[in-house]
């Protein structure tokens, strides 16, 4: 590729091309540099893409329309008071509830901005009343906005399974640990920043939380539903989206009447659908750019460049967290497992590093990508959505960030903690 056309595609970046033009373009000129490559094995690539992963790309729609229809109605009113009436009495109950709340909601809608849009300004404002320091509170909120990527089913979890080959129903296993430990480490040290604070517990009421349980009856089921999928017997890995978001849309519009049919889910389906779009075409035009490289044997190349000086796994384990690190500040999530993962693959199976362990430490460091500057997407959306300086969102978070980093240290060097769930339910 010319230097001049090197140097129009980068114009094009910096002047807010949308990235999957910027790969349709580069596609395009790799392809044709090729002379025994035809265009036409674009549109190839992306058919293969949509035929042999149908049953996987079909979930991405459903769960983000029902996301956003969660986040729209009262649903987050419903769960935040029923966390407050049942863990208010408790040191950092509020703090545990958010997390649990933040990391569901990401669940399902994939997408981070949703999740500090819709439920910052309803956390904040109860955790600061009842005496939780107003930089915790942030800090907090801010990094739970993408807390939940590893938990089933969430987007990038799914959408790791293409380009990896990696099997969803291990995939949903091995999260579960390496989830559940981020979420221990932010709860636990925001329980101790609140014993040593004005912290200000909520007496427990027994009426009053049967009542929120009560209010909240409704968005219990949607647990049980995903449950069933960890369950032999139960529903399927490819039932459960379509599953999930019928009865998240009869709830919604039918049962308890949050939204309006004609009013609120044309609007409402126009916004998620933007999201899916956007997913689709970077992932699908950044996919036959790898797949480009890798039948060029790009992948080959590299690992014959490395090989002589990093002769270790977990010396490689080192250099590819700092790499992702990298990648995860400025690259959207999807777009990065689609360009990365295929290259990573091949030179990740050289060094003996199991898909399942190398999806966890994807989706630790891509998470961390949302958070750390100078392009953290989680800061910017706190930003907008607290109105507070970005150089204030960095101290904040600060403390979050290096908790998120300790859980990126042992997710990658104890592999079991990805591996032993996959391994004990498939004896």
């Amino acid at each position: 590729m010319s230097f001049l056309l090197t140097f129009a595609i980068i114009l094009l970046s910096v002047l807010g091309t949308p990235l999957f033009v910027i790969f349709g373009i580069i596609s395009i000129l790799c392809y044709h540099s090729t002379s025994d490559m035809s265009l036409s094995l674009i549109s190839i690539e992306i058919y293969k893409l949509a035929t042999s992963n149908f049953s996987i790309l079909v979930a991405i729609p459903l769960l983000t329309f029902s996301g956003y229809l969660l986040a729209e109605g009262k649903t987050p009113e419903r769960l935040i008071n029923l966390g407050k009436t049942w863990l208010g009495w408790m040191p950092g109950g509020l703090a545990w509830m958010g997390i649990f709340i933040c990391a569901a909601f990401t669940v399902f809608t994939g997408a981070s901005g949703v999740t500090i849009i819709a439920l910052g300004g309803l956390l904040l404002p109860i955790m600061v009343r009842h005496g939780y320091p107003e930089k915790t509170a942030v800090g907090l909120i801010t990094t739970c906005g993408s807390v939940g990527l590893m938990f089933f089913p969430a987007l990038p979890l799914i959408i790791y399974s293409i380009p990896s080959g990696a099997n969803i129903d291990q995939l949903k296993l091995a999260g579960i640990i390496p989830g559940a430990l981020i979420i221990f480490l932010l709860g636990a040290y925001t329980t101790f920043i609140t014993l040593r604070s004005n912290w200000k517990p909520s007496p427990f009421k027994i009426k009053e939380a049967l009542s929120s349980l009560w209010e909240a009856k409704w968005e219990i089921p949607i647990i049980v539903i995903i449950v069933l999928a960890f369950k032999k017997g139960g529903i399927t890995i490819n039932e459960v989206p379509l599953v999930i978001s019928f009865y998240i849309f009869v709830k919604e519009i039918f049962i308890c009447r949050d939204l309006h049919f004609f009013r609120d889910v044309p609007r409402i389906a126009l916004q998620s659908m933007v999201l899916v779009g956007a997913i689709f075409m970077v992932f699908a035009l950044a996919l036959v750019f790898t797949n480009y490289l890798v039948d060029q044997q790009v992948t080959a190349h590299i690992f014959d460049w490395i090989s002589p000086y990093i002769t270790s796994k977990w010396v490689f384990l080192l250099v590819l967290n700092i790499f992702l690190l990298i990648v995860g500040s400025m690259m959207d999530i999807y777009s990065a497992l689609a360009i990365v993962v295929p290259l990573i693959m091949p030179i990740s199976n050289q060094y003996g590093i199991n898909p399942l362990h190398l999806g966890m430490i994807f989706l630790t460091n891509l998470e961390i990508g949302y958070l750390h500057p100078p392009v953290g997407l989680n800061l910017f959306l706190s930003s907008i959505r607290f109105k507070r300086s970005l150089v204030q969102l960095y101290k904040d978070t600060f403390p979050f960030l290096i908790l998120l980093i300790l859980a990126l240290i042992l997710i990658t060097y104890v592999p079991a903690l990805s591996l032993w769930l996959p391994g004990l339910f498939s004896r």
